[in-house]
């Protein structure tokens, strides 16, 4: 299988760098890691004037009708100046669940105003016991008179700060198996029983625990049917495991591309560093790590963009790029000396990055159960 770019998608790869390599530097991020917002609402109109937001979005709800593989370019790029804000939160835990489930009401309502960065979505996914399962998830919605009233609390609800409306994956039913009786409920982000409260983390980014307090929503609100939202959660769970795993390989070349530069201009000895053979089989082991994992990334992306079941990819590639990632950090570091872990030096906001992102939505223990399950063991 070739998975070069096509000659489009390498002027999206290009556009999106030169683009961020300008508008987003790096005294903006760490000004936006200690804010409440935790992005540039300039930036984010920006990136949505370029389409970015509604990139996968079909063109009659105001979007271009890309692939998901498209996106996926972007998700490098992301990754790679370490954009803050919440565009996975919206493109993917948001967005997508909406083109594939939304009736066509809730597509009309909330796909053109996502598509132009008026609308930040989320999705409240897990609780407490902070599982990516089905049983885990204890939140539960009640039918009263003619709506449902949910109670309960997630926890690492991503930029739920922001948002304009959450997507709640509740229980419903009382089926046997855990899969099934689970419902995804629009909801507003604005209504009174919503209590949320900001959680501290090491990379900066924005997540909360979101407590719902007798929130009322409409059975027009369901997303997708109910007790039918186990499969659409974990559909979009899988790929923005993938968005994720392209901004983690986005980041590893970012941090190889500035090791490469400094082993060039570094001098010890009266030589360059990069001629030590030590530091040179670092190169080779970053190189290895950033290409294998990249093979890994798109095979289960293209599988994800032409409708194939990519359940063992995902895990694969989740669990391999979060280890790859962290791994060229450390190296990274190792090339800088003590100077790449000062504040000032961008390394270290690579390298907070690659450990949150190595356990968001599992980190290679849990991707490694996933692999075993599939194999039938």
């Amino acid at each position: 299988m070739d998975y070069s770019l096509s000659e489009e998608q390498n002027i999206l790869k290009k556009s999106a760098h030169d683009f961020l390599a300008k508008e987003c530097p790096k005294d903006l991020v760490r000004k936006l890691e200690e804010s409440y917002k935790g992005y540039s609402t300039e930036l984010w109109q920006k990136m949505a004037e370029l389409g970015w937001m509604g990139l996968t979005i079909p063109e009659e709800y105001g979007g271009s009708g890309g692939s998901f593989l498209d996106l996926i370019i972007l998700f490098e790029e992301i990754g790679y100046n370490i954009v803050p804000g919440p565009f996975l939160s919206t493109v993917l835990f948001g967005c997508m669940p909406i083109v594939a489930a939304g009736s066509e009401t809730q597509k009309k309502k909330l796909l053109p105003g996502i598509a132009s960065g008026e609308l930040i979505i989320t999705m409240a996914l897990t609780e407490p016991e902070a599982s990516y399962r089905a049983s885990s998830i204890k939140v539960r919605a009640n039918v009263v008179e003619n709506e449902y009233v949910i109670n309960g609390t997630k926890l690492f609800v991503p930029d739920a700060n922001n948002a304009d409306y959450l997507l709640c994956v509740a229980r419903t039913g009382k089926e046997e198996y855990p899969e099934k009786g689970l419902t995804i409920f629009i909801v507003d982000a604005g209504d009174p029983g919503i209590k949320l409260t900001p959680l501290k983390t090491l990379s900066g980014d924005k997540q909360s625990e979101v407590e719902f307090r007798n929130v009322r929503v409409k059975k027009t609100d369901i997303l997708g049917g109910l007790d039918s939202g186990w499969p659409i959660a974990q559909d979009t769970l899988q790929k923005a495991s993938i968005a994720l795993c392209a901004q983690m390989i986005g980041g590893a070349q970012a941090v190889m591309d500035m090791s490469l530069e400094y082993a060039k201009q570094r001098t010890q000895f009266n030589h360059p560093i990069g001629s030590f053979q030590a530091i040179q089989h670092h190169f080779a082991n970053m190189w290895a790590d950033i290409n294998g994992s990249k093979y890994l990334l798109y095979r289960a992306a293209w599988k994800i963009s032409v409708g194939l079941p990519a359940g063992i990819e995902v895990a694969m590639a989740k669990s391999r790029v979060g280890a790859a990632y962290r791994r060229v950090t450390i190296l990274g570091h190792q090339i800088f000396g003590g100077i790449g872990f000062t504040r000032e030096h961008d390394l270290h906001l690579y390298h907070k990055r690659s450990i949150t992102s190595d356990s968001t939505w599992g980190n290679s223990y849990y991707q490694n159960q996933i692999v075993a399950d599939e194999l039938g063991l």
